[in-house]
């Protein structure tokens, strides 16, 4: 495929604003995110993996509490106002830890509260946003946009940290939180400068159908669905808690500062932003190829357990990064697709539940396997979370086929 097809859905100007504003929201994500792990790890505790554990479980707990109104909303109310609400909370939001930790009177209750703030409005930007896309580029770009938008969020990825890692060493978290705020500036002016009439706005559903029930109802239909919504718990809520492993590993294994753990996140995003492009190239995605990701996954975060020095680790990250994103995109691309327009709010509402909800239960899990038996083995639970879930997909292919065969 040539790269005008590999980047076609940036010919429509709807999707080419909003892209270059959510790059720069993005990157003061991912250094909003590397700070607040080092501030709890070694400023607020004395290298307590627990208590990151706990400050994910609080920022992605929301995702399950709040389902029951979260995929509602997205599917009944206008997903443009909807994110430019969530996205000027996030600010705010940002702004408020920054303050508190420049003017050192931050606490771990105070971060955990702001934790638990941004995942509850977060709860409802996530499905929001993932949404929007197909409002900005309609279904037949929807593959190739929601790429494009994986590896925008990828490339802040493996950007935020890396500037997060010197300002950290250079002037402190704070002034990284306040920078993050300023960033959502960026995607609320692109929001602003849409063209509204260009937009593809979806089936809303009538006033009388039912919502998570509904949701839930019509997803227990769906064997494809299903295989895909438990393959994301196992790999959402024991596979992606990475601030506790590269943190722990960094600090605990290979000795390194904010820097290292900076770069180290930086590498995971260069195999993310590999996938992403990869992913942008199918017009597409199957089941067959979230096997073969999930258990790449797998291996390769065994290869990260046991990496003797910092630089196979970065490397063995870098693929990490690639079948993560690979599988990430995929799925969504192909919940959406495989989804009547009326209901894909409520299911991309329980598919991100799913993914990021699960981790109120791994992030402590992990997190105190990695303070009590060593980072290392907590890494190898991730491995173990990938081999499962691709051996999910094979049962289910199996059976697909058995029954096409019958």
């Amino acid at each position: 495929m040539s790269d005008r097809r590999l980047f076609r859905s940036l010919r429509l100007y709807n999707f080419r604003i909003w892209a270059m504003g959510a790059l720069v929201s993005n990157i003061g994500t991912w250094m909003q995110r590397v700070a607040q792990d080092w501030l709890v790890l070694t400023v607020l505790t004395h290298h307590n993996a627990s208590a990151v554990g706990i400050t994910m479980a609080l920022q992605f707990g929301p995702q399950i509490l709040l389902l029951p109104l979260t995929g509602s909303a997205v599917d009944r109310f206008d997903r443009r106002r909807l994110v430019m609400i969530c996205q000027a909370l996030l600010g705010l939001l940002a702004l408020g830890l920054g303050i508190v930790t420049i003017t050192g009177v931050v606490t771990l209750p105070q971060v955990y509260a702001f934790a638990l703030g941004l995942g509850c409005v977060s709860a409802f930007d996530g499905p929001a946003r993932q949404t929007f896309v197909n409002d900005l580029v309609g279904e037949k770009l929807l593959a190739n946009a929601v790429a494009l938008n994986s590896t925008s969020f990828n490339a802040a990825r493996m950007v935020g940290p890396a500037i997060a890692g010197l300002l950290i060493a250079a002037v402190g978290t704070g002034w990284v939180f306040l920078l993050n705020a300023a960033s959502f500036a960026a995607v609320l002016a692109s929001l602003c400068l849409l063209r509204v009439g260009e937009l593809h706005p979806a089936t809303r559903p009538d006033r009388k159908a039912g919502g998570l029930l509904e949701g839930l109802r019509y997803v227990w239909r769906r064997p494809d669905l299903k295989t895909m919504l438990l393959m994301l718990f196992l790999i959402g809520t024991f596979g992606f808690n990475f601030p506790v492993y590269i943190s722990t590993m960094s600090v605990k294994v290979f000795g390194g500062d904010a820097g290292q753990y900076g770069l180290l996140t930086s590498c995971l995003a260069v195999g993310s932003v590999t996938g992403a492009l990869l992913a942008a190239r199918r017009e597409k995605p199957a089941i067959p190829l979230l096997g073969v990701s999930t258990l790449s996954f797998g291996v390769f975060c065994a290869l990260a357990a046991i990496a003797p020095n910092k630089l196979l680790f970065a490397m063995a990250l870098a693929m990490i990064g690639l079948a993560a994103l690979t599988f990430m995109t995929a799925s969504n691309a192909l919940m959406q697709l495989a989804t009547d327009p009326a209901m894909r709010g409520r299911v991309m509402a329980l598919r991100m539940a799913v993914a990021m909800g699960g981790t109120p239960i791994g992030g402590p899990i992990v997190g105190a396997i990695a303070d009590h038996a060593g980072p290392r083995w907590a890494m190898a639970v991730a491995a173990v979370a990938g081999l499962l879930a691709a051996s999910i997909a094979a049962l289910h292919l199996l059976r697909r086929d058995g029954s096409s065969r019958a």
